[in-house]
């Protein structure tokens, strides 16, 4: 013991003495870079998943090639530990900025920050204007990139110094999320325009149920934040392709483009394989009458740009009596929003006509308003315009599609819309489990049958659920139902994203699932049923193991417990014309399955 300790005190001073020999030595590097301003950037693009255009691109430094600070960590390690991060972060931002200033005003630049410096009086002072100034740059397309590894200790002081920066138009991105201190708290406390993964949520992303899950979660949440994710780390195609399967807008990593001290493009092969799993998604998807997306009741319009002035915006609006809002359109893209009213309030205000009317409305107007995607379906639209601050809930929505601006929608549009889709699911879901129903569910099949990808349809029934309902009445068998479609559900989205599950009537329910086996799913919904089902039974039928109950001759007869059988019909081994032949195959399979007496599972072609 006494010399393992030794030992240990012995290899501690031999790594006390290396670190005080190297520490001259790295402060130097630090300062001659510092100093003579020796620092590389490289740029890494951020790309649409959606039509493979580069939105954008990461800053990210180097320090001198070959140099024992070439590395961002040993860099910004060696800066924090001399007190030197505020003079390199700023001296980074500079060399990227002026290398940027030719690009910068038609993409995004994500410049990475430190929240600890953020505090620093001169972090606050401007001269991050002063910088975009020099430049000539956009602050609407700088992105200040905060890291979640730091933890941040005062949120409302940080959220104050952030709201002065969002208010002179730039955004706000957080880095790194999925690998921090803070989690979901810096994200709700922050409100980011953009969210971007950790590389360690995407790695093998497309072998990993659970973080498939878990990246469809935080996408869902980010469509009701209105903010956008970008996921890091991309490696393979298999990742890309599963990103894009889940509706993640933004990507960058190795297997799109590698950091470049230019600003590069990307391969044909990387452009087209984004497009042609994009065309392959989009086939595969269908709306029906209660999941229409939001571009269909878009009315398409023309907006201004942002150098506009407030006269003209005047005029405008007098001679478009019934027009209430104005979107601001730079390059074809939404950047901003005028309502009326608003507007016409601050011209009301003591020197508000003279002011006004002779400035750019990009000093008054909304700079985040709420944009949604062509594609986005009607109802989360609707939960995102009523979530907006009671000022905001009558404002336009701006639509865009292909990352292009659109149209806008007024939400007296937008409620008259949803009210109608709220009658289309009271007459299209079952009004027993909600389920889609019949008209649904044959449109689903037409759709699924004109694809060209593997699917499994499944046909789940009830065995012996006649019996049952007749000695415990309707009322008991209503719940059973309930219970099953529960079941159901409940695995297939604990197991994957893109599934269908509706109900047929009476006992029969049917799910869809595409290029995956269904064998793992029979399996977990067969075991979680069998192992329920008993509770519905009174105590003396389940020690019996069933109950006795009249057949369909009117004899008595016993029956054993509620099971489930599924019949797996897919297109592997034979391929479908219509409905009616699937049907009609899987008919055939549920008779071959109710010859067994217990929950079951038959696929076709095994």
């Amino acid at each position: 013991m006494t010399g393992l300790c030794l030992r240990k005190s012995n290899l501690s001073n031999k790594s006390l003495y290396a670190l005080r020999k190297s520490e001259p030595k790295t402060l130097t590097t630090l300062k001659n870079i510092l100093k003579y301003h020796n620092i590389r950037s490289v740029f890494q693009p951020i790309v649409s998943l959606t039509d493979a255009e580069i939105i954008g691109y990461e800053a990210l430094s180097r320090g001198p090639k070959g140099s024992l600070l070439e590395y961002p960590d040993s860099l910004f390690s060696t800066a924090e530990e001399f007190n030197l991060v505020w003079e390199l972060e700023y001296l980074c931002r500079d060399m990227a900025l002026k290398k940027s200033q030719k690009i910068i005003p038609f993409k995004m630049i994500f410049i990475n920050v430190d929240p600890k410096i953020m505090k620093d009086p001169r972090f606050q002072k401007g001269q991050t204007r002063d910088l975009l100034n020099k430049f000539c740059a956009n602050a609407g397309n700088v992105i200040f990139e905060i890291t979640e590894k730091t933890a941040i200790n005062d949120y409302h002081n940080f959220c104050r110094i952030l709201d002065n920066y969002t208010s002179q138009g730039y955004k706000i991105a957080i880095d790194d999320t999925g690998s921090g201190y803070s989690g979901l708290r810096t994200i709700a406390e922050t409100r980011p325009n953009f969210i971007k993964i950790d590389i360690e949520l995407i790695r093998n992303i497309d072998k990993d149920s659970l973080k498939q899950a878990m990246l469809k979660a935080l996408y869902d949440f980010s469509c009701n934040t209105n903010s956008k994710i970008i996921a890091e780390g991309i490696e393979t195609q298999a990742e890309l392709a599963t990103l894009i399967k889940i509706g993640i807008p933004y990507g960058q990593g190795f297997f799109l483009q590698k950091p470049q001290p230019n600003f590069g493009q990307l391969t044909t092969e990387v452009k087209q394989l984004i497009l042609e799993i994009n065309r392959t998604k989009k086939h595969a998807s269908y709306h029906t009458p209660i999941t229409l997306p939001v571009g269909t009741i878009t009315q398409p319009s023309i907006g201004v740009p942002s150098t506009t002035l407030g006269y003209d915006v005047i005029n405008y609006f007098n001679e478009q009596p019934n027009i209430e809002g104005l979107p601001i359109i730079d390059q074809n893209k939404p950047v901003g929003l005028l309502m009326k009213i608003k507007f016409f309030a601050k011209l009301a205000t003591q020197y508000g006509i003279a002011v006004y009317t002779n400035r750019a409305i990009h000093t008054i107007m909304d700079k985040a308003p709420l944009i949604v995607d062509y594609d986005t379906p009607i109802e989360q639209v609707h939960q995102l315009a009523l979530s907006r601050k009671n000022d905001d809930v009558y404002d336009y929505i701006l639509v865009t599609k292909d990352d292009s601006y659109f149209g806008h929608i007024s939400i007296k549009t937008l409620l008259e819309k949803t009210t109608q889709l709220e009658l289309n699911r009271a007459k299209h879901a079952n009004p027993l489990t909600g389920l889609p129903g019949n008209v649904i569910i044959e449109e689903q099949l037409a759709k699924l049958i004109a694809e060209s990808c593997d699917y499994a349809v499944l046909y789940f029934d009830l065995d012996n659920f006649k019996a049952y309902n007749d000695a415990y009445g309707f009322e008991n068998g209503d719940r059973i139902l309930q219970f099953t479609a529960q079941s159901i559900q409940e695995q297939l989205s604990a197991e994957y994203t893109d599934v269908f599950l509706g109900h047929i009537g009476g006992d029969d329910f049917i799910a869809i699932l595409r290029a995956k086996s269904p064998v793992p799913l029979c399996e977990q919904i067969i075991t979680c049923f069998d192992s329920k089902i008993p509770i519905y039974y009174s105590e003396e039928d389940r020690r019996k193991g069933g109950i006795i109950a009249k057949n369909r001759h009117g004899q008595s007869e016993s029956f054993p417990l509620i099971s489930l059988s599924i019949a797996v019909v897919t297109n592997r081994c034979q391929q479908f014309n219509n409905i009616y032949e699937l049907s009609e195959a899987a008919s055939q399979l549920k008779k071959q399955c109710k010859l067994n007496w217990q929950s079951c599972y038959c696929i076709s072609g095994k």
